[in-house]
């Protein structure tokens, strides 16, 4: 099985040279779920230390749904946050009006 999401936005970024210091984790998993587990598991799959990580996002346990992330395998959703990224913004912003440009020319 190859890389997951996490994963390769987190290659991409060190390809971009943003340094990991300025990233930001969060969870987000059901109140119901591991927490522990899944907070152990973001770390230690993206090699982060778990002090870069905010407090966890608990979802509230709506027994009228039926979910079908449940078991011991739900992990929940990370959010990674780059921290002052006005600048990558505006680079990444730059690079796709350049792509569409580029698209759309009739050269």
């Amino acid at each position: 099985m190859g890389p997951g999401p996490a994963e390769v936005y987190l290659a991409w970024l060190d390809l971009l040279r943003v340094e990991r210091e300025r990233l930001r984790f969060n969870v987000m998993i059901h109140e119901n779920a591991d927490i522990e587990g899944a907070e152990r598991y973001w770390a230690d799959l993206i090699g982060a230390d778990t002090s870069a990580f905010n407090k966890t996002t608990l979802k509230k346990h709506n027994p009228k749904t039926v979910r079908k992330n449940t078991g011991d395998a739900y992990r929940g959703c990370l959010v990674i946050k780059v921290l002052k990224g006005a600048e990558l913004y505006r680079r990444i912003e730059g690079w796709w009006c350049g792509i569409v440009g580029a698209a759309t020319s009739t050269d």
